[in-house]
């Protein structure tokens, strides 16, 4: 899935038990009624949010994650989380952008 959007803030690199890293990344989607959304990145994916800046627009490649948790009581709760596994920066993208050259935009002489 996609996802495209501006960044919004990026947040800091959290390290777990067991070395596992995450980090996330607020990111508000660009559709008739814009969200803001939280994506994790997790592992070696978090060096991805390393060149990103606020205000940049972006297409995040994301999966969508569900997982069954049963509580101490014995209850079992569901919850859902949007990874991100790839970043593509539009903005950078625009700017480098070059009008076509027309066959007179150069003079042969």
């Amino acid at each position: 899935m996609e996802i495209i959007g501006t960044v919004k803030k990026i947040l800091d690199l959290q390290v777990y038990k067991n070395n596992f890293k995450k980090r996330e990344l607020l990111i508000k989607t660009e559709e008739q009624y814009p969200q803001i959304l939280i994506i994790e990145f997790i592992l070696d994916k978090t060096k991805l949010l390393n060149s990103l800046k606020k205000d940049d627009k972006i297409k995040l490649f994301i999966n969508l994650k569900g997982k069954k948790w049963t509580t101490k009581t014995g209850e079992t709760r569901f919850f859902n989380s949007i990874q991100g596994w790839k970043i593509e920066t539009m903005t950078d993208k625009t700017k480098k952008e070059k009008k076509p050259k027309h066959e007179f935009d150069e003079l042969p002489f």
